[in-house]
Parts: C-alpha cells; sequence; structure tokens
C-alpha cells in the first residue's frame, strides 16, 4: 500500500515532473495535465503551489538551474573565471539553455512570465557563485576586497548574454570567453584596488 506524498516530497516531485517536460517538451507544451500525470497527483495539488503555468515554468526551471550550478575552483581566479564562463555557455547551448530560451520568447507575449523570470530565474545563485569565486580570489591574495560587488561579479555573465544577443548564436567561441576574462574582467577587478 503506497502512502500519500504531502509537502516537500510532494513538491519535489511536481518540480521534477515540471523539470523533465520542460526538458523534453519545452514550455509551449508544458501543461498542468501533462505535469500532474507525470507527477502522480491531481491538478489541485500543482495549483495549491503554483497559481499558473508560468510560475510551475519558471520554478522548474530553477529546479533545473540548480542542478546544473557550476562551482569550480582550479586555484586561480582566472582559472575560475573561464571555467564558470565556460560552463554558462555550455549551459546556454544545452537543452536546459534551450528550455531558458523557449521561457523567453514564452515572455515576449506574457508580460507575467516575464516578470517571473526577472523574479525567479536562478540569477541570485548565479550571482552568488561568481561572488563567492572573488572572495576566493581574495582571500588567495589574487585580488583586492573592493573587487567582490556584484556588478564586478557579473560583468562576465552579462557580457555571454550579449554575445547571444548581439550574434543569435546559441554557443559563443572560445576566443571570446578568453577576451571577456582577459581584457575585461581581470582588469576590472585589479583596477578595484583603487576606487
Amino acid at each position: 500500500m503506497s502512502t500519500r506524498r504531502r509537502g516537500e516530497e510532494l513538491e519535489q516531485a511536481i518540480l521534477h515532473a515540471a523539470a523533465e517536460e520542460l526538458r523534453e517538451s519545452g514550455y509551449a507544451e508544458m501543461t498542468m495535465d501533462r505535469v500532474a500525470a507525470r507527477a502522480g497527483t491531481n491538478k489541485n495539488a500543482i495549483y495549491r503551489r503554483w497559481p499558473h503555468r508560468a510560475a510551475l515554468g519558471i520554478a522548474a526551471y530553477r529546479h533545473l538551474s540548480d542542478a546544473v550550478m557550476p562551482n569550480p575552483d582550479t586555484g586561480t581566479l582566472r582559472g575560475d573565471a573561464l571555467e564558470m564562463l565556460r560552463q554558462a555557455n555550455q549551459t546556454w547551448s544545452s537543452p536546459h539553455g534551450t528550455v531558458l530560451r523557449d521561457l523567453l520568447a514564452a515572455a515576449a507575449d506574457d508580460p507575467t512570465l516575464l516578470d517571473l523570470i526577472r523574479e525567479r530565474s536562478g540569477a541570485d545563485t548565479m550571482d552568488r557563485a561568481w561572488l563567492t569565486m572573488l572572495e576566493r580570489a581574495v582571500a588567495r591574495g589574487e585580488a583586492p576586497p573592493t573587487a567582490v560587488h556584484p556588478r564586478v561579479a557579473t560583468t562576465p555573465i552579462m557580457l555571454l548574454r550579449a554575445e547571444y544577443a548581439m550574434r543569435g548564436f546559441p554557443s559563443v567561441p572560445d576566443e571570446v570567453l578568453v577576451e571577456i576574462i582577459d581584457e575585461v574582467f581581470l582588469p576590472l577587478v585589479r583596477g578595484r584596488a583603487h576606487p
């Protein structure tokens, strides 16, 4: 006899089911019925937690994001930053990146979805990873303490996103990633010594 799932266990089952739907079919094809069937629950259980499909889509995307969050520790700031940017680039061109592009495309027609993406896209987690990387560089003596700043930390990812937007490719050549780190990020970090 199976026991009924509740609370966190049920929520995780729903998130996992929605994430799989996103990965396999994209946001456009994700329905509450399909997620409920995959999770082995009913739509009411989903609607109690996420009032509409957009909210569930963003929560499922975050669930996917948490599973792929990079945290390299190569021993150098340059090595860590390049690895973080390479992993972000690889993720963007993966099925995970396809999910994000699907959500962003759907957001063009749904202002509610765009607001949710801004609020809950996992950007805080990514920003924290870059800040942690800068804190490790400060501890190793590679960067001044003033370099640990949210705007400094997000510069490489913002430049990577600009490359996607300007060029329209789902993947950026590695030499561009190296330029972002060597020509912009590292000089910016080092220049923070004299605010």
